[in-house]
């Protein structure tokens, strides 16, 4: 019988495929068929490459799975290299570029930035959350990777906050998640099921709690997840104690959507009750160790592990490196920890940025590890270059050494999207231009408000 051709085949290169059954294959060969790997093995020399449409030789290569990046704001490249040293949010800085005053033509431009950086440096699924999102979340997609977004979901007034005025509004929350709701119902599951979404309940000092509780009651109608910022400041704490007289993390079970569902992003301030309820309900933890640690801070990631929550990785804003966010999250932990020991190694990291982030999403069946029958995503890295020489233990010199930059080729869905370290489905130039003109234009909008 003769068998039709594969879509790819891809052999010479070493595979760490974060799949317990097959761990890391020295000289693998990768068969994918209708977007999904249809054989991983290693290679038989005496016996010839499967036909297919396209045959790569990825030797000098090493390849990951794509990486799931799990909490992103693509839009706010627009304050790259300034909001780093500003010591706290742009949304509550004055001065600063903030999201209710970005056009639909500026969102699309950054979006595309942000989500281009991102799928440069090896991450095939984000989940993006901010503003404009009915037409940020298909401009992304055009890009060939995976996009989970949705609105960010608010009853406060977000004009008045960087005043210093916190004020929730009904009328507000009912338009931010409406338009979530409509988002849903609109691209769920379109540009052959790389578009996703969950609902993006921004956070517990910025949503009340009733409009947590209606989030939650739409979460259940819909089937789908929901993500949100969980004690990111002190400041958020002391409010939501002032407000609800509870930590924000009592908020967020209280009203419901404290589960398995729920990804929280950062878990910086958290209390031993806190930690003990994450454990409980074992949450997603969205880690974001290089932002925070800008900011001078830290997640316990140490004891959130422990207490049973389900660590995966993001770059948040400004970056989109996740081999960098891996470094990073190796450092944090061990600095917790005050020593180097089994609790924290270079293949936590690559777990935490591929099968756990897809874990969090729910996904964990179609993404996240090189498995036959998961969808065909990786990531290639060029390993022919003097900081990744000489080349003892792979994930030693991916996580210590490596960069975002060393990534030299990305399939999504088993098309090839990222070649020679260039997008293949967009005018990577055109969006560059865009985003910088984008961005100027709302800084001079901003400075001419202070």
């Amino acid at each position: 019988m003769t068998v039709a051709p594969a879509d790819l085949v891809i052999h010479g290169a070493r595979v760490v495929t974060v799949d317990p059954a097959l761990g890391e294959i020295a000289d693998a060969l990768i068969v994918v068929r209708d977007g999904r790997f249809a054989e991983v093995a290693a290679r038989d020399p005496a016996k010839p490459l499967p036909p297919a449409r396209r045959t790569l030789d990825l030797s000098g290569h090493v390849i990951t799975p794509g990486f799931v990046n799990v909490h992103t704001h693509t839009i706010l490249t627009m304050v790259r290299g300034v909001a780093e040293d500003m010591g706290f949010a742009p949304a509550y800085t004055p001065g600063v570029p903030h999201g209710h005053e970005v056009t639909e033509e500026e969102a699309v431009a950054l979006a595309r930035l942000g989500a281009a950086e991102c799928l440069l440096f090896g991450s095939t699924l984000i989940n993006d959350s901010y503003v404009h999102a009915d037409l940020t979340l298909p401009a992304m997609g055009e890009l060939g990777m995976r996009v989970i977004a949705c609105g960010r979901i608010h009853d406060v007034d977000f004009s008045r906050v960087h005043e210093g005025v916190w004020e929730h509004r009904d009328e507000i929350g009912d338009k931010t998640l409406g338009e979530a709701v409509a988002l849903c119902e609109r691209w769920r599951d379109q540009f052959n099921g790389r578009l996703g979404f969950e609902f993006a309940a921004h956070a517990p000092d910025t949503c009340s709690r009733t409009l947590l509780k209606k989030v939650a009651a739409e979460r259940d109608r819909l089937g789908v997840h929901v993500n949100g910022h969980l004690s990111q400041s002190r400041k958020e704490n002391a409010r939501v104690l002032e407000r609800d007289g509870m930590t924000p993390t009592e908020l967020i079970e209280d009203v419901g959507l404290l589960d398995h569902r729920y990804t929280a992003a950062h878990c910086m301030y958290v209390s031993d009750s806190d930690l003990e309820r994450i454990g409980r309900a074992r949450i997603n933890v969205a880690h974001v160790p290089r932002g925070n640690a800008q900011g001078g801070r830290i997640a316990p990631t140490s004891r959130l592990r422990r207490a049973g929550a389900n660590i995966a990785l993001a770059t948040d804003n400004m970056h989109g490196d996740m081999v960098e966010v891996m470094r990073w999250a190796l450092m944090v932990g061990r600095i917790q920890e005050e020593c180097i020991d089994d609790f924290w190694q270079p293949h936590h990291m690559l777990e935490m940025a591929t099968i756990n982030g897809a874990r969090a999403l729910g996904l964990q069946d179609e993404i996240g590890s090189i498995t036959v029958g998961k969808k065909a995503d990786l990531v290639a890295f060029d390993f022919r270059r003097p900081h990744l020489v000489p080349h003892i233990e792979t994930l030693g010199n991916l996580v210590h050494c490596a960069q975002g930059r060393d990534v030299a080729m990305v399939v999504c869905d088993g098309d090839v999207v990222v070649e020679y370290g260039r997008l293949v489905h967009a005018d990577q130039d055109a969006i560059l231009a865009d985003a910088q003109a984008a961005s100027e234009a709302l800084w001079e909008r901003a400075r001419a408000q202070v």
